[in-house]
């Protein structure tokens, strides 16, 4: 199961920082996906938080020495910093509600003992189908594949290595 491979230590950090700060925030797009098992590849992991005006976000960025650097014209802000240099922010997700309601279809998965939420399986194939971009047409059947064995796992009560994604603590990438 995919899990802490795809981060640094510095970005486990940005997550922890996240956390400790109490920041509302979930891990969506394909990164969401691949932490849920889906075999596909990204070069970002996409954060989606509730409030961008949350002063945890910029201290949990401090602690890794990382940067907020705010959105010039139709560009969204970003982080800057080499153990933030991964994650994009998201500012909605096409075909899904509002934060507040999708917050209630996130997962929590530990990667190397850091609970983090991630967006269902289920809504970011929504989200996917919404947006309808090539790539995300190229990818929906492979991320439909993984829901049908999700689905098919948890109704024959097998465990389906979930406890495995969820508290994998091996090294970084």
């Amino acid at each position: 199961m995919p899990g802490p491979e795809y981060f640094s230590d510095r970005e486990i950090g940005f997550l922890r920082a996240l956390v400790t700060e109490e920041v509302d925030f979930m891990i969506v797009g394909l990164a969401g996906a691949a932490l849920q098992g889906a075999p596909v590849v990204t070069q970002g992991i996409d954060l989606w938080f509730r409030d961008l005006t949350d002063p945890g976000i910029k201290r949990a960025l401090r602690k890794v020495a990382g940067a907020w650097v705010p959105s010039i014209g139709l560009n969204p802000p970003m982080f800057a910093g080499e153990g933030v240099t991964l994650f994009d922010i998201v500012i909605s997700m096409h075909g899904l509600g509002a934060f507040e309601e999708e917050i209630g279809h996130a997962l929590t998965i530990r990667l190397e003992g850091v609970p983090v939420r991630v967006l269902s399986l289920e809504r970011i194939i929504t989200s996917k189908r919404a947006t309808n971009r090539e790539k995300d047409q190229l990818v929906l059947p492979v991320l439909e594949d993984v829901q049908r064995i999700i689905a098919s796992d948890s109704g024959s009560g097998i465990d389906g290595g979930d406890d495995q994604a969820r508290s994998s603590d091996s090294g970084g990438r």
